[in-house]
């Protein structure tokens, strides 16, 4: 049961001002879950004590502890409509540009608080051990596990990422995945059911689920060996991606360490191809040469 199920099965205990503050956040919940206690208390029509106490009876130390949970369920719920509509609380319409870097680099701080790091380096021996490695992401993660498959195809050979367009050809590509193999799954609010279910069946078959995810209430983390969390902050009609992306960078370069030779090799040859198939621009002097 999440929080907005439990304020609504909970209502009969509630006073009279507690009762105007809970019908406002189950009807107004994208914007709730924005506002701080005063806020919430003048569009609820109470006093900022009266909130306060409101996040204490349903079991929270205060208003920033009720605040954060009630931010972390509604992130799910939104859709693109109500995300455009929270842009404003969220980042104000002075300077964008700071304070969309401001959110990003707060996530990115969050981020390496809580991963941990324990499940890292698992994640790094289950990719390095894996006999082939599966990545999915859908949606905004498609660009994320775009950027894995590009990586960790330098060093493997059995790499597979599928985002195709139908349940059908997803479960075609994955069918064969087994006991000695790893599912890398990528999901954010609102979380694929595509990606779900590819990580139910990856562990049907035994396979290791390693989940790129937000937070343990993620749907991933039932099938997950390993949990990778990362802060993904709403800040309009898209999600901040900068925190997973950094641990993918971090996980990359955890994997190449432990397979510099092949990498090594695998880069020498590629870039003679990008040279004789002028793949990159050249400086000029090179040109000249």
């Amino acid at each position: 049961m999440d929080l907005l199920e439990t304020i609504k099965n909970r209502m009969s205990e509630f006073s009279k001002g507690q009762r105007y503050i809970a019908e406002y956040i189950l009807e107004h919940y994208d914007e709730a879950a924005y506002m701080n206690a005063a806020r919430l208390g003048a569009v609820a029509d109470v006093s900022e004590s009266t909130v306060v106490r409101f996040a204490m009876m349903l079991g929270y130390k205060g208003y920033p502890e009720f605040l954060k949970d009630l931010n972390e369920v509604v992130k799910s719920r939104l859709t693109s409509v109500q995300r455009v509509g929270v842009t404003k609380t969220v980042i104000g319409d002075d300077d964008v540009l700071s304070r969309v870097l401001s959110l990003d680099a707060e996530s990115v701080r969050k981020t390496v608080g809580n991963i941990s790091q324990a499940d890292f380096k698992r994640a790094v021996r289950e990719i390095v051990n894996a006999e082939n490695i599966y990545i999915i992401g859908m949606r905004s993660a498609q660009g994320l596990a775009e950027f894995l498959y590009t990586y960790l195809s330098m060093m493997f050979k059995n790499v597979f990422q599928f985002n195709g367009p139908s349940a059908s050809e997803m479960f075609e590509r994955i069918h064969k995945i087994g006991k000695n193999d790893v599912l890398i799954a990528i999901s954010f609010p609102r979380y694929s059911s595509r990606t779900i279910n590819a990580c139910r069946f990856a562990k049907s078959r035994g396979a290791r689920v390693i989940s790129l995810t937000d937070s343990e209430r993620s749907p991933l983390i039932e099938y997950s060996d390993c949990k990778l969390l990362a802060r993904c902050e709403v800040i309009s009609f898209i999600d901040s991606l900068v925190a997973p992306l950094s641990i993918l960078n971090a996980l990359i370069v955890a994997v190449g360490l432990e397979r510099q030779d092949d990498l090594r090799n695998t880069l020498t040859e590629l870039e003679q191809i990008w040279d004789e198939y002028d793949v990159y621009a050249k400086d000029k002097e090179d040109e000249n040469d």
